[in-house]
């Protein structure tokens, strides 16, 4: 038996004995307090301030600063925090950190979270920022993000938010809005309401109405678009594409309906 089967051997082995040394008794008992302490911190935090709205592509909340701490808090844990690395280029304006935030009771560590931001993200990159005055802003935002991962870890929350909202840039909602195609506005799942964790495709079968309700009312524009789709029919007509002459570039027509404020339906009920 070669080294590498005899350290998988040797890792199930020991993988197996901490499964058998275990009191399921008191494991069951653990992951009911985990799930009773989940709805006290869904219970507790407020949205838009603690956390805020999934964000598209997403089922999960993001969790932010002020609701990091509130679970510290509630937890009795400390916060530390140590830079592991940075890089402070004064002469091109290019600042990077990476920070260590170590969670403590007492003089226990308890768990550990990583945070990164660097002056080259897309949200800094532009002709109206200073680029000398970003390594505080850098500097702070990795500490945030630190804290928000070890707050996430530590109390088992990854199943019920995500890392911070802003800094998932990659699922910015008007990049989403801009590229979306009616197959991505058939498979949205809604995540509130009572039509909460279906498809926009299974609730247009099921309920046509609510689907125009949407359209109509949604305070996500990407919910107002991927709706606007599936009700203007198939997926050849759904969406008109006008082609810059110019460019050459392809850019897709939204509906009139979506052309207003998309956000103008706070007063308005949500029908369920």
């Amino acid at each position: 038996m070669n080294n590498n089967n005899q350290m998988m051997v040797q890792q199930e082995t020991n993988s197996m004995m901490i499964i058998e040394g275990l009191k399921l008794d008191r494991v069951q008992d653990s992951m009911n307090k985990i799930q009773q302490f989940q709805k006290v911190i869904q219970n507790t935090l407020v949205e838009g301030h603690d956390y805020g709205a999934a964000f598209f592509g997403s089922s999960k909340a993001s969790l932010l600063k002020p609701g990091a701490e509130k679970i510290l808090m509630l937890l009795g844990l400390s916060s530390e925090y140590e830079v592991i690395e940075k890089i402070q280029d004064y002469e091109d304006g290019f600042f990077a950190y990476t920070i260590r935030c170590i969670l403590k009771r007492g003089n226990q560590v308890i768990t550990e979270g990583l945070g990164h931001c660097n002056s080259k993200e897309k949200k800094y990159d532009s002709d109206r920022q200073d680029k000398f005055m970003l390594g505080n802003t850098c500097l702070k935002m990795a500490k945030k993000r630190a804290q928000v991962d070890a707050s996430l870890t530590v109390g088992s929350l990854s199943d019920i938010f995500t890392q911070d909202l802003e800094d998932m840039v990659q699922f910015d909602n008007s990049e989403r809005i801009e590229t979306m195609n009616y197959s991505d506005a058939e498979n949205m799942k809604i995540n509130f309401g009572k039509h909460k964790g279906k498809t926009l495709g299974q609730i247009y079968k099921e309920a046509p109405d609510y689907v125009e309700w949407l359209r109509d009312n949604a305070r996500d524009a990407a919910v107002k678009k991927a709706a606007a789709m599936i009700l203007n029919g198939t997926p050849n007509n759904a969406a008109k594409e006008i082609v810059d002459e110019e460019t050459g570039e392809i850019h897709e027509e939204l509906p009139p309906e979506f052309m207003n404020n998309p956000f103008d339906s706070e007063g308005q009920d949500i029908p369920f």
